[in-house]
Parts: C-alpha cells; structure tokens; sequence
C-alpha cells in the first residue's frame, strides 16, 4: 500500500522539503488542488502547539486530521470530521501509521477515480493514471469521500450518507503512455499532431462527399441565436480562434470569455443560446464553475473535451470529442490543435445549419481542412531551422508575439508557450495595438514573433 503525487509548487518554493506526501507520526497525506483557508488552519494548529516543517497549503490538512486521531477518533471519523473544515479545491489522500488495510481519498473540485482491480483497489486522479492498473474505474463525484481496503471501495456523499458510484470501463487502460524515442512527451506530442486531427477531422467530416457528419453533430444550430464559448489558459485561445470562425463562416455572435472571470460576471443569459466549454481534461474547476452557471440559468450546454468520462463532458447535453489521446504533457499542444479541428468542423455545420454557406462552400472548407494534417507535417520537418532560432532566443528575457484576426489568439497561445516552457516573459498582442503603448518596449533586444498566414483563416 503506497501514495505518491507529482504537482506544480502553488504553495511555497519547489524544494524537496515542499514536495508530497506530507506527514505527521499518525499519517500521511497527497493532495491535488489549493485548501483557501489554510492560513487559519495553520494559525489554529500552530497556536495548539503543531509544528510546521513546509510552506505548503497541505500540511495543515495532515496536521488537522492528526488533531482528530489523538482525540481518540478512528482514522474514517479524523477524515470525515476535517473535511467539512476544509475550504477550496482539493482532492486528497490518506494513508495511516499502523493501518495497511486503508486507503482514505475525498473529493471537492479536481477529479478522483477509484480503480478496481482483484484484490486491490486503486486511488488515482483519472483513467490515464490508473491505465496501467486497471480498466475499470469510478469517479467520485463533488463532496464524495471513500474508504478503501483491499476487498473494495465504500463511498460516502458530502452528507456521510453512503452512495453508490457508477463502475465504467475506462476507454484509455489499453493506450500506450511512452514517450517512445522522443526527449520528452510534449515533442512526442508535437508530433502525433498531423494523425491525431486527422482522426479528429475525421470523426467530424466526410471526406469523401465534402459534407459534415450529421451524427456527429447533435446540436441543432438553426434553433441557436447566441454561442458563449468558456475556456482557461489554453482551450481559451482555442475557444478564441473559433469565435472568429463561427462568426465568419456561420454567422452566428459569439461571446469567448476567460471562464475564471465569466463565472463571477453574472452575465445576462438567453435560454435561446448555447454554451460551450472547452476543456483537456473536462475538469477544470473554473470551467465546471462556470458550466454549472450556465446550467443553472436554463442553456443548453455543449462540451469540447479530451476525455468524455470527465466531469463536464457527463455534464453537458451534448459532447464533442477530440480524439487527441492521452496528454501527458503539461503544457498542451496536440489537444490544442484537436480543440482548433472541432471547433472548426463544428463552425462548419452551424453555417450549413443556418444556411450561411452552401453545398459548394461546405464540400470547399471540408477541403481545406482534410489538408491540414499535410500542412503540420510540413511544420514538423522544420524543426532544424526551428531549432536555430530557439538559441537565439534563449539569450534574451522578453518576446513580442503580433497577430490580427484568428493569428491574435495563436500570439497569445504563443506568448503562453514560451512563458510556461522557457520561463522567458513574452506577451501576445493584437497587431493593430502595437502602437498603443508596447511599442514603447521594442528596441533593438526585444524580439518580436508575428503571426502571418497568407490567407484569411
């Protein structure tokens, strides 16, 4: 019995002595997510005489359940009696001194599955982790907790009532996660961009006859006056660049919001309009805040996710997938370029839907699309002059990136890319704002990146 956990450091430095499980002489803890009160929970503790050894959100949590177990409580009552204590996002799990019978792990926010397996059971933040495991999972819901021995799983709702939980197989257990002969996944992932659209495409559009794949699409856009798309980081320049196209293409207004900020504006809704969430993963926790707003306010709710056993693809009225494959990567690339082709083939069928385009003008877009996978191998081969400009980079601290139209959100995917893989600042900007105020920082230091396609889209 054993609990392991990598994560970003969002509490303290990435020091070894930040670095999970935490642990008391009772127990020990992983956790994915940020407890929002821990500063209280910590003066509380400290002032009780508990001794902190990290600057971590998470040791206030092995330090408070500890408080319980010397209360006397067993380690099921320490857990249960914490967690409503505790506020925030956060997926835990707990093992204890003495106790290799018993796993704990809860659930508020980021996602948790049980895995089960023959004679063992299996704690882990989703399918992909627990591919090597097992192929047969169950996700916890929000404000579930879950007792597991070797002999199975009981779960308990956010009440302590006990509950049960849907047992599925899970679609990614047989996938191979290598990175092959690759450095690293994000290359190899860069790599299997060209096969993993094209199966997206695919999934979308007939290539054969040029036209949509009407099973494929179970929206019906004729019936949609407005589209509010919602995305973090990434997926939000996904969602980005599809605004412009089905504006464009479709003609149909869309608002694209930052879903960390569409969840607190309390925007105006029409239950005529349709919202859409994208997202990698399918938890992301401001993006299910955000859905659970729009579901609340009557929309109907759609989903461009990676994983369609996640929390918001079982929470959407309808799912589109793209069939990217497992990421393991931190930083997204081939399931961005999958959201770009789903939203595109989707653009496609809203326009055919409301009659913005025609047959000849559908079988043409289709067209260009099935030449996309060409294209990024083409890209690919670059990868040596690509590489000669990445040492020139290297030497400098700022970067530039410009782009107009559907090239502004890949500036800005471009500037995030560098910023998370470099840790060089760079920011992405609209080419027609250059001369409203950055300007002013371009000398002869400073690269600048632009974004230039030579036709429209």
């Amino acid at each position: 019995i054993g609990i392991g956990h990598t994560r970003w450091a969002t509490h303290g430095k990435p020091v070894e002595r930040n670095a999970h499980p935490h642990i008391t002489p009772r127990l020990a803890v992983v956790h994915n997510g940020i407890i929002e009160n821990f500063a209280e929970l910590r003066a509380m503790l400290a002032a009780e005489g508990y001794k902190f050894e990290t600057e971590t959100d998470t040791e206030a949590v092995a330090h408070l359940v500890t408080r319980e177990l010397e209360k006397g409580k067993s380690p099921v009552e320490a857990v249960r009696d914490c967690l409503p204590q505790l506020q925030g996002a956060f997926a835990l799990a707990f093992l204890f001194e003495g106790d290799e019978e018993t796993l704990i792990g809860a659930r508020q926010g980021p996602p948790l599955a049980v895995g089960y397996g023959e004679g063992e059971m299996f704690l882990g933040s989703d399918a992909i982790a627990l591919s090597p495991f097992t192929d047969t999972i169950a996700y916890l819901e929000d404000g579930d907790w879950a007792v597991l021995t070797r002999k199975g799983v009981t779960v308990y709702d956010e009440n302590n009532v006990e509950v049960e939980r849907a047992i599925q197989k899970s679609q990614t257990a047989n996938m191979l996660v290598s990175k092959g002969n690759h450095r690293h996944f994000m290359q190899k992932e860069m790599f299997e961009q060209p096969e993993v659209i094209s199966h997206t495409l695919a999934n979308y559009l007939d290539f054969t006859t040029g036209k949509v794949r009407p099973e494929a699409v179970s929206i019906d856009f004729s019936k949609i006056d407005r589209l509010t798309i919602s995305a973090c980081g990434t997926a939000f320049y996904a969602a980005s660049v599809g605004k412009y196209w089905f504006e464009q293409i479709a003609r149909l207004p869309v608002d694209s919001d930052i879903a960390s900020e569409f969840r607190y504006r309390e925007m105006p809704l029409s239950k005529d309009s349709l919202a859409m969430f994208v997202s990698q993963s399918g938890e992301t926790a401001d993006t299910l805040a955000s859905l659970r707003y729009c579901k609340s306010q009557g929309l109907k709710i759609a989903s461009v996710v990676n994983v369609t056993g996640s929390t918001i693809a079982r929470e959407s009225d309808a799912v589109f997938p793209t069939l990217a494959g497992p990421e393991i990567g931190v930083a997204s690339t081939k399931a961005f370029t999958c959201q770009l082709s789903t939203m595109a083939s989707l653009a496609i069928a809203a326009a055919k839907a409301r009659g913005a385009i025609d047959d000849k003008r559908e079988q043409e877009l289709v067209r260009q699309l099935s030449e996309a996978p060409r294209f990024l191998n083409q890209v690919l081969k670059l990868e040596d002059q690509i590489a000669a400009v990445c040492h020139e980079l290297a030497k400098v601290n700022h970067v530039l990136y410009l782009g107009r139209g559907t090239s502004f959100p890949l500036a800005m995917e471009g500037a995030l890319k560098l910023k998370e893989i470099s840790y060089i600042h760079a920011e992405g900007y609209a080419a027609g704002e250059l001369k409203h105020g950055p300007i002013a920082l371009i000398d002869e230091t400073m690269p600048v990146i632009v974004i230039a396609p030579s036709d429209r889209l």
